[in-house]
């Protein structure tokens, strides 16, 4: 089951909840192969070893860690009501 799509200039974004996989393509050019970068993502290359795609797995805790020491050195702005 695919939830959806954000498409950010020509990168697409995907996140597929049964698998809890995010896809990144940053090309639409075919991935010749991958390479494990870590236990949680892997990344996809052309022959020519261009980067295509970026696959994270167990997105909704990995996503989290890495964002967790980022927004903890600076409080997210509260909304602002009109």
């Amino acid at each position: 089951m695919l939830i959806d799509t954000l498409e950010v200039g020509s990168m697409k974004i995907k996140y597929y909840p049964d698998a809890d996989a995010l896809d990144i393509r940053i090309s639409d050019e075919k991935p010749d192969y991958g390479e494990e970068a870590g236990e949680e993502m892997i990344l996809h290359y052309t022959k020519d070893g261009a980067l295509v795609k970026i696959e994270i797995l167990d997105a909704s805790k990995t996503v989290i860690d890495f964002l967790e020491p980022i927004l903890s050195q600076k409080p997210l702005a509260k909304a602002v009501s009109y």
